[in-house]
């Protein structure tokens, strides 16, 4: 059987499309002590595939201060990482990894590191982060005037420290020109396929998705987290059953009166209970569940409208279009549009 399943293998040049890229492009991928491994192995697992496909697309680096090993937040260590003095040739993308709070700050106080991306900077096609890199980005003065997303519990401090930033909070991430931001950890992944594809194509960014068993947008778009992670988080156990209940049936009867007896409770208890806990009613939570469910429908499927809006539990095109216009400020049609074309990118255009 091991004979059958070698000889079945097909090599690695059959798989590789002979077309190549006019030039290499370098991405640097900048790394310290006390980084988020994720931060690191995440893009650089999508760029590698890329370059597998379509060979001589990325020359990939994993650079520190100094050249050295570089034990990450997780107590893994990083070897092998090439000084930033060391890197002669103009970088295509540079991104600027995450952390732990002690070590972005210390990283973002480095004058080096700092006087380095402001003088790559003017060279480089892009400049990203990943995550809680952004206050890096911040402290050399990249984020001026510029959107940016980071991770959903750091962002109202870097809208803080950073001012002349644009700071969305919600966003998976953000392009905008030659700065890309992500949000929190897995986010760098989303950020590093959108970038494969305005690279290489569509094709290409969808087969890495594939192959690292994700969706090539995430769904939802503009949100780090959905309104049903964000309720269970202030959640007691009391409400532990019918929260993931209710996300999981938006079509189903989720009136306060067939709520409170699937609960066990009393109308008037199980509306105050779960506005304190919660921190709305039992009725603005169901609305943001259903636009929920819609949005994901249109980024994802190819539905028309009237079937988006039964299955979300919405009703009718007519709610569905009054209801976007007055949550979101845009149609049905516009946000698929927006969203489906290009996944969270879109929300920076």
């Amino acid at each position: 059987m091991r004979e059958a399943y070698l000889a079945e293998m097909p090599h690695t040049s059959e798989k590789r499309p002979k077309s190549l890229p006019d030039r290499r492009r370098l991405v640097i991928l900048i790394a310290f002590e006390g980084v988020e491994p994720l931060d690191v192995t995440g893009p650089m697992a999508v760029f590698h595939r890329a370059d597998e496909q379509v060979p001589g697309s990325y020359d990939l680096r994993v650079a520190s201060l100094g050249g050295t090993e570089v034990v990450t937040a997780t107590g893994l260590t990083l070897g092998r990482t090439v000084a930033l003095d060391s890197i002669e040739a103009d970088p295509d993308t540079i991104f600027v990894a995450g952390g732990s709070e002690n070590a972005v700050r210390a990283a973002a106080t480095d004058a080096h590191l700092i006087g380095w991306l402001t003088e790559r900077a003017p060279h480089t096609r892009r400049i990203g982060s990943i995550c809680t890199g952004a206050f890096v980005l911040g402290a050399a003065g990249l984020l001026d005037g510029r959107c940016a997303a980071t991770h959903w519990a750091a962002a109202r401090a870097l809208q803080a420290y950073f001012p002349l930033a644009r700071v969305d909070a919600d966003a998976i991430y953000r392009i905008d020109g030659p700065i890309c931001t992500s949000a929190g950890v897995t986010a760098g992944i989303d950020l590093a396929l959108a970038l494969v594809a305005a690279d290489l194509g569509q094709g290409v960014a969808a087969k890495i998705a594939r192959d690292l068993v994700l969706f090539l947008h995430r769904s939802g778009g503009q949100r780090q987290f959905s309104q049903t992670l964000a309720a269970q988080s202030h959640a007691s156990s009391r409400f532990a059953d019918i929260l993931p209940w209710i996300a999981d049936n938006p079509t189903a009867d989720l009136s306060v009166s067939a709520l409170a007896a699937r609960s066990a409770m009393s109308e008037r208890n199980f509306a105050r209970r779960f506005a304190q806990e919660i921190g709305r009613t039992p009725a603005r939570h169901v609305l943001e569940v259903r636009l929920d469910h819609a949005r994901r429908d249109l980024v994802s499927t190819d539905w028309p409208l009237d079937r988006v809006a039964e299955r979300s539990g919405l009703g009718g095109v007519d709610t569905l279009h009054r209801l976007f216009r007055r949550e979101l400020g845009v149609t049905p049609g516009a946000y698929r549009a927006r969203f489906a074309k290009s996944g969270s990118a879109a929300v920076a255009e």
